[in-house]
């Protein structure tokens, strides 16, 4: 939840504060629109790519703290972003860039975010802020400058009243309202007439970022993204070969199965990543949890099982599957296993059967801004087709 002043520029010593719902406080400077927000403070260790994480919609009603210190300094472009808008419900950097540097820049970082309306606190210490939220945990948080300023009791009550990212169902508010189709792409990287597509896939957008569809359409592949809230019927209505789950925000125990067990019930190819990673395991009776400060950023060191390969990958996630990393689990659909693990802390980061042709992870292999590790996966999805076709 925000309040700004959209188009109103900072002044260079306009005076913001941070307070967590725990009751510690940080004072800086405001960086970007002016007024108050609400979300979820986590934190983001990604070095590069902020535009991309400004613009995933699996970060709605979050307040994103950079861990990198110098954030601004390619600016804005018209390439990279991953949705129609910026996401984050606030922003906070240790020192933004005074003037963008960049040949594709249009804008700067800061004028972007007075644009949309985001407001953010620029001037504190992030890394004092990261080590108390790994120490306490992803909390509550409100940013707040200009006439929203107040005592810090009255911030800290209004903060305390916002809502919890727990039993959060948000998908809905992220994902398209119409269905739409990103064409296969040939190998000249040209769009594919209708009908010429090496396979139809249904994407169910929970919050789905832009590249995600454009892997796809680089292997010949004829997308048909779809709202969240479409039914069984409207999926097969595309005639697909396969179906996709997309990344989202929220916790994955407010989601609606329906589509997801009717799609493993039919045994169509199903991939799955990060929300959906998570819809799939609570389809195959797994449980979720939330992490105590969740994986974000482009440099997370994950293992494929099937292989032994080490991936450094993007994550963006606050909640995890609850499945046992020692032994196959038997499901309504067959038998399941974890097939990718976090090397950090040992948290499920991916699930396959091994009775039909079914997987998912945890983490985002569209790799927007990057790394590209885990770009494999949309070519065995592509396996997966031509199996089930054969």
């Amino acid at each position: 939840m925000t309040t700004s002043t959209p188009g109103t520029a900072r002044g260079k010593a306009t005076p913001a504060v941070l307070v967590l719902e725990d009751g510690r406080s940080f004072r800086g400077r405001a960086y970007g629109a002016v007024g108050e927000t609400f979300g979820e403070a986590v934190f983001s260790t990604g070095m590069t790519g902020y535009q991309e994480t400004l613009t995933d919609p699996s970060y709605h009603r979050q307040v994103v703290v950079m861990t990198a210190p110098h954030i601004g300094n390619t600016g804005v472009n018209d390439e990279d972003a991953e949705s129609r808008r910026i996401w984050v419900s606030g922003y906070v950097v240790r020192d933004p860039a005074r003037t963008p540097s960049n040949w594709r820049s249009r804008r700067s970082l800061d004028g972007e975010l007075v644009a949309q309306g985001v407001v953010g606190i620029s001037g504190i210490d992030t890394r004092a802020l990261t080590r108390h939220l790994r120490e306490r945990g992803a909390m509550r948080v409100g940013i707040f400058s200009g006439a929203s300023l107040a005592d810090e009791a009255t911030l800290l009550a209004r903060v305390q009243r916002a809502p919890e990212m727990t039993g959060a169902d948000l998908s809905a508010e992220v994902a398209t309202e119409r269905p739409y189709v990103v064409p296969a792409l040939g190998p000249d990287g040209e769009e594919l007439p209708p009908g010429t597509a090496r396979f139809t896939v249904a994407a169910l957008d929970l919050g789905i970022k832009g590249m995600t569809p454009r892997r796809m359409a680089e292997r010949g592949i004829e997308v048909h993204v779809l709202p969240a809230t479409a039914t069984l019927d409207e999926v097969y209505a595309t005639r697909p070969d396969g179906v996709f789950l997309s990344n989202g925000p929220g916790d994955p125990a407010t989601a609606d199965l329906t589509v997801v067990k009717g799609v493993l019930e039919r045994g169509t190819p199903l991939f799955g990543i990060c929300f959906g990673n998570q819809l799939l395991g609570r389809a195959l009776g797994f449980g979720t949890y939330k992490l105590k400060y969740g994986h974000r950023g482009i440099n997370q060191p994950v293992q494929d099982r099937t292989t032994g390969k080490v991936e450094v990958t993007a994550h963006n996630h606050g909640f995890a599957v609850d499945a046992p990393l020692d032994r196959v689990s038997d499901t309504p659909y067959g038998r399941a296993e974890v097939s990718h693990v976090c090397l950090n802390d040992h948290v499920v980061e991916g699930l396959r059967l091994l009775d039909r042709p079914v997987f998912s992870v945890q983490y985002h292999p569209e790799a927007a801004a990057g790394p590209h590790d885990a770009a494999y996966l949309f070519d065995r999805f592509t396996q997966l087709m031509e199996g089930q076709r054969a």
